[in-house]
């Protein structure tokens, strides 16, 4: 039987290496996908020793061209790609009236952009191929509403939507769409973020390292997601309840409920 082929964009480090981890151990053919050529280079021999077929290969996800060029060598390397993990992101944070334009496109271009190029450099495979499975890595950002990161909330809604989309326009292909949205959890993503609210990198390492949950917990639920099928992939318990709340309660009921929990976390 032919092991799984995944490709994974931001798979040098984080959540993306964690999982490109997880399917190397599990057998499965592995492509990592990321601009640090340094680090790719550094990590691909970990993978290599599970799985020897993994790959690394840079690409810019703000370039279609790079993108368009790994499908077309995993096509020829590997005949195909089962599972394609759009998992690139970056993170802003500050009011709508501190954020400036530069910002505002410079998030859009890597995390919505970036999860568009991702799809449509692959989606030529996948329906030639009548299967596959798409995961676009978005956020609890993307389905609630916490103040001062506007940007960061857009790109990661936008995702969600763009995710729901394609699963109704994927069906006929015999494609599956999943949509990943975690909470805080140890990653990197402190390391490219843009801030205007001072203080914001000590608070979000603080949010990071008091999350229950870390990134190889996160990689388990997107596999287990890949095997069920399953298009909504919500992680942290907590962040669950507050997108139930959201759904189900009314507006007023709901924003009490963010902004008390908001000033707990503030004062913890």
């Amino acid at each position: 039987m032919q092991p799984q082929r995944i490709v994974i964009t931001g798979g040098a480090s984080g959540l993306g290496f964690a999982l490109a981890q997880l399917a190397a151990k599990a057998g499965w053919k592995v492509c990592i996908v990321d601009r640090d050529t340094e680090r790719g280079e550094a990590v691909i021999g970990s993978l290599q020793r599970w799985q020897p077929a993994s790959l690394f290969m840079p690409a810019d996800v703000t370039r279609i061209s790079d993108l368009e060029n790994v499908a077309k060598q995993l096509d020829e390397q590997w005949q195909g790609v089962d599972v394609v993990v759009n998992n690139a992101g970056v993170a802003q944070v500050g009011k709508l009236s501190d954020t400036t334009l530069n910002d505002w496109q410079w998030i859009i271009d890597i995390n919505l952009l970036g999860v568009v190029r991702g799809c449509k450099a692959f989606l030529p495979l996948l329906q030639r191929q009548q299967k596959g499975h798409i995961i676009n890595v978005a956020s609890m950002a993307g389905l609630l509403d916490v103040p001062n990161m506007s940007s960061y909330n857009a790109t990661k809604a936008a995702v969600v939507s763009l995710s729901e989309t394609l699963q109704n326009e994927l069906a006929a292909d015999n494609i599956q769409v999943s949509v990943v949205c975690p909470s805080f959890f140890r990653t990197n993503l402190g390391d490219s973020m843009r801030s205007t609210i001072d203080g914001m990198d000590k608070k979000l390492d603080k949010l990071m390292a008091t999350s229950k949950l870390n990134a190889n917990d996160i990689a388990k639920s997107i596999m287990r997601s890949i095997e069920r099928k399953q298009f909504y992939t919500l992680p942290h318990k907590q962040a669950r309840i507050a997108w139930y709340l959201k759904r189900f309660l009314p507006r007023n009921w709901y924003r009490r409920f963010l902004h008390k929990n908001i000033k707990k976390h503030d004062k913890s």
